[in-house]
């Protein structure tokens, strides 16, 4: 009972009656999935109010489908679709006045109705003061932590957190696969962080979100749990999402295949115009998916996810990245932020702990310089990093210098200033940008005129290194590409 739904049930669209394109007893659709429905005269205060009162005793969420006359009062245009988007015009308006014997001038309020608004708010005020109240009784330490994460500010232990999953990655070295990265960063993040609630669109073994931490579900009639199941339901999960985001308290994060990244968009994009903190983990980010073929190989998503203004996305070369990923994610407080992980395993390249800094911050970094003065530089995301650090190898012993510069978030890079992204591109004569996607975004940092190694159509079905192969996305193909470019 603490969700109660008034539906203005108008029957009219924009293009005519809902007769025309619905036949549908919504009624009896949310009844059958055990919500209590019922329908009331939604002209009618004290009908209304009795069914909001009826609502609150019922131990279901409530639809209260509220009949109306779209345009009520206008004689011409009430109850049609001429009202449902266009102004009344001063005719119209003139005679609806007289309909509703409406006598105050536009946008004078009545001072009755103001009392009632007025007196309204001294109640709220009261009730805020008493939980106020309640609260600063409260226990200190249970006080300050509620405090802190309605604040949305992370504990003071975040950065040590992660830190110490850094510091076993490089100690354990091998090579794994970045949903697996992040599933190790999650274990850590929700062990040391009970706001963050997890979830999965039905992949959650696949997604890698579930941990020790979130083992318990949430499950009616238990509500004690930190994982939900969301089912084949992305824009569900995504818009629940947003509305845990705005409830304030928790940190949502959800998982599916990158390539249903387009059924949760609305809502991402939504995310991101909110300016709310949700994470998704969209993992099976290229055709390194393999044998399930373009239907479920993401070629166009990232580029399209990219193109939302105020979403982070994080494409992670190594177990280093996605950890930094994961931490500027969380630190992110005014938008959401988008980790896209791989399927296949991925070398550790961040090998190097002599320096602290989080990198990734950057948004694009030099991982690798060049031996001289560099004649190529190699610019990668995600899995494609490892492929350019071996293509430097291979030019090097050509007696190419090469460098290689990860570029694990475009939005962070391209925020950085002009001089320090300069810096980062570098004077190679021959820039190369590679990516298991389509080449839109990388003309923003390489420029038109560098050469990209990558895809310019759909996937094909087969095992993962023969479909890269086919594509060119290849050590070889790499190579071949920066030597054309030399002219050698």
């Amino acid at each position: 009972n603490k969700l109660i739904v008034l539906w203005d049930d108008n029957h009219i669209t924009i293009d005519g009656p809902t007769s025309l394109s619905v036949a549908t007893d919504q009624l009896a659709r949310f009844e059958a999935s055990g919500w209590a429905a019922t329908r009331v005269d939604g002209h009618d205060p004290d009908a209304i109010l009795a069914a909001i009162e009826r609502a609150k005793t019922s131990d279901k969420p409530s639809l209260i489908a509220c009949r109306t006359t779209i345009g009520y009062g206008a004689p011409n245009k009430g109850g049609t679709n001429g009202v449902h988007g266009a102004p009344l015009g001063a005719a119209e308006i003139a005679a609806t006045r007289a309909f509703l014997n409406w006598e105050y001038d536009p946008f004078v309020i009545p001072s009755d109705v103001l009392d009632a608004w007025r007196l309204a708010g001294l109640r709220s005020r009261q009730a805020h003061k008493s939980w106020s109240e309640r609260l600063k009784a409260t226990d200190m330490e249970k006080r300050a932590e509620f405090e802190r994460r309605i604040r949305g500010e992370l504990p003071s232990k975040t950065g040590d957190v992660v830190s110490g999953v850094i510091a076993k990655a490089r100690a354990d070295g091998g090579a794994v696969a970045t949903r697996k990265s992040s599933e190790i960063v999650l274990e850590a993040l929700t062990a040391a962080l009970p706001e963050m609630l997890g979830g999965s669109a039905d992949l959650t073994h696949s997604n890698n979100t579930k941990t020790k931490a979130t083992s318990v579900y949430v499950e009616p009639p238990k509500y004690d749990g930190r994982y939900v199941n969301w089912g084949i339901r992305e824009h569900g999960m995504a818009a629940a999402m947003n509305g845990i985001a705005l409830h304030g308290g928790f940190i949502p994060y959800g998982g599916t295949f990158l390539v249903f990244s387009d059924y949760c968009r609305p809502s991402i994009r939504l995310a991101a115009l909110m300016g709310v903190r949700v994470v998704y983990v969209f993992t099976h980010d290229s055709i390194g998916v393999g044998e399930d073929g373009p239907t479920h190989q993401p070629v166009e998503q990232i580029a399209a996810l990219r193109a939302i203004p105020n979403l982070l996305v994080f494409r992670p070369c190594d177990t280093v990245e996605t950890a930094e990923a994961w931490k500027l994610a969380l630190e992110h407080k005014t938008g959401p932020s988008v980790l896209a992980l791989t399927r296949q395993n991925l070398p550790l390249l961040r090998t190097d702990a002599s320096t602290e800094r989080c990198l990734t911050a950057r948004g694009a970094y030099e991982l690798i310089a060049a031996s001289d003065e560099a004649q190529v530089s190699l610019f990668a995301s995600g899995s494609e990093v490892s492929l350019a650090a071996e293509a430097r190898e291979k030019l090097e012993a050509q007696g190419v210098p090469t460098r290689v510069v990860s570029v694990p978030s475009f939005e962070l890079f391209l925020n950085q200033p002009e001089e320090s992204r300069r810096q980062v591109v570098g004077k190679a004569p021959v820039k190369i940008a590679i990516e298991a996607a389509i080449r839109q975004g990388w003309d923003a940092i390489v420029g038109s005129d560098a050469a990209f190694v990558g895809m310019h159509g759909f996937g094909a079905s087969g095992p993962a290194p023969e479909v890269f192969a086919h594509f060119g996305i290849t050590v070889e193909g790499v190579v071949a590409t920066a030597l054309s470019r030399l002219k050698r």
